[in-house]
């Protein structure tokens, strides 16, 4: 009999779908992804997503920001010792920093917000982690660092070392604005040809569908921060087939769908993820099969610290759009979403 000790391994069903291709300017080179799923009918859509924008020379993507966050609560007398404590925290930015360096060979911050709530303060430090995630990372130095506060400030008192500020996990407007994770665009142009061949739709279908499901749906939904269709599967799937916390598809679901018609039909297509959290090192990548993956999509060669990292970002948005784009296309047309999930999943 089994005992809750005992590490036993899950079998998710994964495939590897493409070949997905990039164009750069980052990462260029066509490569087969890896996506664990239940959701079978996901491998064949996203597949169709790879083929077209293949054809159509490839998808570019570039990450514009990455940082990952720890916000710590701090506990001031009141509301003046409140104001005293986040001038003090700011004038003191680069001996904090200093804490943070020596938690770690790679944990750097990179900025810091303040939130008061009374005689709550509330400390989003937000760090530079190198090819890890970099939840940990970002609480080993946070937790120094909340340490030396309150040994320099001793009328505080500790909160809390994780304030929720963060965002962690959560659906939040924070993370988006202020960033957290890597936030990568991809981008490609399919001729209308293409779409007519290989998506059995229009460009314009395509983007009437987009702004009214998307964009006019999600908001009467109260949705926060997103306007995309289903970001999620791709996410998850990507995630457990590459090592990652899964949990972390809240924050990165959270992200947008664009098309536009250009020219005489063609179609341009994005999707923008401003919190994708994947990392190549850390918890979890040491399982044979994730170092597999991650060995066949490049993302284990000796880099520069954070470059591994970010090519897995590159290729994970890349892989956002293909599900995104296929889903989209079958949308479009009355009865194909339905049909094709009766034919894969029940054949």
């Amino acid at each position: 009999m089994s005992t809750s000790s005992e590490n036993l391994i899950a079998g998710i069903p994964m495939r590897k779908v493409g070949p997905v291709v990039l164009a750069g300017p980052d990462v260029a080179g066509e490569m087969l992804v890896p996506l664990a799923t239940f959701e079978t009918p996901l491998w064949p859509s996203v597949e169709r997503g790879a083929r077209v924008t293949a054809r159509a020379g490839g998808i570019r993507a570039v990450i514009l920001d990455e940082r990952m966050t720890r916000s710590v609560l701090v506990v001031a007398p009141d509301a003046a010792g409140a104001r005293a404590l986040v001038e003090f925290v700011r004038e003191q930015r680069a001996a904090l920093a200093d804490v943070a360096r020596g938690t770690s060979r790679f944990a750097r911050l990179k900025d810091m917000h303040v939130e008061v709530v009374g005689h709550w303060v509330y400390i989003r430090l937000e760090f530079d982690t190198g090819d890890a995630s970099g939840h940990n990372m970002a609480t080993r130095a946070a937790d120094a660092m909340l340490a030396w506060i309150l040994e320099q400030r001793p009328e505080c008192a500790y909160g809390s070392i994780s304030g929720n500020y963060c965002c962690d996990k959560k659906p939040a407007a924070v993370n988006g604005i202020l960033g957290r994770g890597k936030y990568a665009v991809a981008e490609t142009i399919i001729p209308a040809r293409l779409v007519q061949r290989y998506l059995h739709t229009t460009a314009e279908k395509i983007a009437t569908l987009n702004q009214r499901k998307n964009w006019v749906g999600t908001a009467l939904a109260g949705g926060l921060r997103a306007a995309n269709a289903h970001f999620a599967n791709m996410l998850l799937g990507f995630y457990l087939a590459t090592g990652q916390d899964a949990a972390n598809i809240v924050e990165g679901s959270q992200g947008f769908t664009l098309a536009e018609v250009r020219g005489d039909g063609d179609l341009y297509f994005s999707v923008t993820l401003p919190n994708l959290i994947v990392g190549t090192v850390g918890n979890g990548k040491d399982l044979p099969f994730v170092q597999d993956n991650l060995r066949e999509l490049g993302c284990l060669e000796p880099r520069e610290p954070g470059a591994n990292a970010r090519r897995l970002a590159l290729i994970c948005a890349a892989t956002v759009l293909c599900g995104e784009l296929s889903l989209l296309a079958a949308q479009t047309n009355p009865g194909e979403l339905m049909a094709a999930h009766l034919r894969l999943e029940r054949s």
